[in-house]
């Protein structure tokens, strides 16, 4: 998995997502999600909805996923 392949997924699961993913050695990743799908959402709530667009690629393919999952007015 490479950077670019993570934000196409997160992006085709939500349906305005600015998705920017970061990685040193594509396996450890980093990933800033910012949607207005994630108002009025509990943080754990969002890095859920975040795991669901990736599905069993996370612990297996992504190693490692650190999430900053953010409203538009959050940024």
């Amino acid at each position: 998995m490479n950077p670019d392949e993570i934000a196409r997924l997160i992006e085709a699961g939500f349906a305005d997502a600015q998705v920017e993913v970061r990685s040193d050695d594509n396996t450890h990743f980093e990933a800033v999600v910012v949607t207005e799908e994630f108002e009025g959402v509990r943080p754990l709530a969002r890095h859920q909805l975040v795991y669901k667009t990736l599905g069993s690629l996370v612990g297996n393919e992504i190693h490692a996923l650190s999430i900053r999952a953010l409203t538009p007015g959050e940024q």
